[in-house]
């Protein structure tokens, strides 16, 4: 694998963060954590080696947050890199610098996670040159140990000036199914009925697919940049191929052994098999409110 498509530090490595999103992020008592902490306070379980004291028993407890968040590798670079391997609990001035620049940093390890898939798509070849000037681009941003020159990126700004690239690397991969493709971009499919659906090539970026119904979808080569999948049933779906989908997407559905999956994603534990039981559905009413980027 070659360095430019090799994905290994845009995977989470707590070995080598700071317990940053421990600390850095706020979530409120919901399906989601049993109770309510502010930007800045350090979780109640965050041990002094900055390891999850509950980390084996995260959904049982009922921090289900904790299992789906996925920090795309930005928490190791902010701590070893940006910061150089300052401790936040020594250096008050510098853990609130970091706690800022995490999310910043996380947004622009999303792009990084998809400019890195795209050139190891075939049918993106004729779009190699340009996908490696954005790749760079973005990892110079990333490498700076500026921490303010960080703050005052506009990450949107770089993930709106990728999106079209983007955007023709999907044609260029999705063109390879034959026929009409559906179009559900930006579609409300919020429980959707769609066991044993013909997905194939289908655009459903930035889908609403909460709690959907996809058990024995056919999902191959399908665009799911964004689709929110929060609760979607995935038992038996074919994601062979599909693209620009993230572990943070898969670990929010639900799935079993038969359901298949694109490289390099991994099984989430918390997956049963294919006559077990579902794992958590959407609880209350209404749809649970929306925490990703447009696109």
């Amino acid at each position: 694998m070659s360095h430019e498509t090799d994905r290994s530090d845009l995977r989470a490595d707590c070995g080598r963060c700071a317990g940053l999103c421990c600390v850095a992020l706020a979530f409120s008592a919901s399906a989601d954590f049993p109770v309510d902490k502010a930007a800045g306070d350090a979780c109640g379980h965050l041990a002094a080696d900055f390891r999850c004291g509950v980390h084996p028993e995260l959904r049982e407890r009922g921090y289900r947050g904790c299992t789906v968040y996925d920090c795309f590798g930005a928490g190791q670079k902010v701590s070893r890199v940006t910061f150089e391997g300052a401790d936040w609990r020594r250096d008050p001035a510098a853990a609130r610098r970091m706690f800022a620049v995490l999310p910043v940093m996380r947004q622009l390890h999303e792009v990084l996670w998809y400019l890195t898939e795209a050139l190891t798509l075939e049918p993106a070849r004729p779009l190699y040159g340009e996908l490696r000037r954005e790749l760079e681009e973005t990892e110079r941003l990333t490498r700076t140990t500026d921490a303010e020159a960080l703050l005052a990126l506009d990450p949107a700004a770089r993930r709106a000036a990728v999106n079209p690239l983007l955007l023709r690397t999907s044609e260029l991969v999705r063109a390879q199914v034959r026929g009409r493709k559906k179009n559900h971009r930006g579609a409300d499919l919020f429980g959707a009925r769609l066991k044993g659906a013909d997905l194939r090539g289908a655009d459903l970026r930035g889908a609403y697919l909460i709690a959907a119904d996809l058990r024995g979808a056919d999902l191959r080569l399908a665009d799911l940049i964004g689709a929110d999948l929060r609760d979607a049933d995935l038992r038996g779906a074919d994601l062979t191929g599909s693209i620009f989908l993230t572990q943070s997407q898969t670990n929010a559905a639900r799935g079993d052994a038969a359901t298949r999956l694109p490289d390099p994603l991994s099984r989430p534990g918390h997956w049963r098999t294919p006559d077990g039981p579902a794992t958590v559905a959407v609880r209350g009413r209404g749809r649970p409110p929306r925490h990703r980027p447009r696109r």
